[in-house]
């Protein structure tokens, strides 16, 4: 686990402290960079892929009951169930839908320049063999839809780092609090990006030590 934040701790410091991150954006909406060198969130999750290669056929085969669709049209779908956070690259769903099709659980037919695909008959009683395990992975993909969407409202630099933003007078006590810490660690982070790399370095420490105890905290 170490290895891994370490590996993108610099891009985690630029995130935290305003600078871009894994959403796309930075500091009063700016495009930024990505963990990695990536353009956004979409693109981090499509270098990570959130669901093996039987999810995936499921899920798809599963949109394609609520109506045929083209590729384009499931990662659209997709896009939009998981609040915009997950998108296949085509170069995952068409090898999908090439082999539902392959299977005998959809059929494809020419329409311009796209091939719509439908259910059959075989993929329908595949899927209702298969209900909870879809029903489980589009419930996933929606709250980590959700999960995403609120780290982004957190991280998205909405107050412009100026000041307090005017909602807090109606907000509870505690996350008054919690939005006052956060700019205080937007102030250090800043710091911590034009200090030295040693420095850097007990930074992203303290970081790690810090979210180790916050996800101790909430497995409890």
């Amino acid at each position: 686990m170490h290895r891994h934040r370490h590996s993108c701790g610099g891009d985690v410091l630029r995130f935290m402290a305003g600078r871009g991150g894994p959403f796309g954006f930075g500091p009063r909406g700016r495009r930024g960079r990505g963990f990695g060198g990536g353009g956004g969130g979409r693109d981090m999750l499509r270098a990570g892929r959130l669901f093996g290669d039987g999810e995936l056929r499921l899920i798809a085969l599963a949109l394609i009951e609520e109506t045929p669709r083209h590729g384009y049209d499931i990662i659209r779908a997709l896009e939009e169930r998981s609040s915009g956070f997950y998108s296949p690259s085509p170069g995952v769903i068409y090898p999908t839908l090439t082999y539902l099709e392959e299977a005998g659980f959809v059929r494809s037919e020419a329409e311009g320049n796209k091939r719509i695909y439908s259910i059959t008959e075989a993929g329908s009683e595949h899927l209702a063999g298969n209900r909870a395990t879809v029903e489980a992975a589009l419930e996933q993909l929606e709250r980590f839809g959700r999960k995403m969407a609120r780290a982004r409202e957190w991280f998205d630099w909405r107050d412009g780092g100026e000041g307090p933003d005017p909602r807090e007078r109606e907000m509870p006590e505690s996350l008054r609090k919690l939005r006052q810490v956060r700019r205080r660690l937007r102030a250090a982070l800043a710091d911590a990006l034009d200090a030295e790399a040693a420095r850097r370095e007990e930074a992203i420490a303290i970081l790690e030590n810090a979210a180790d105890a916050l996800e101790a905290l909430f497995r409890r």
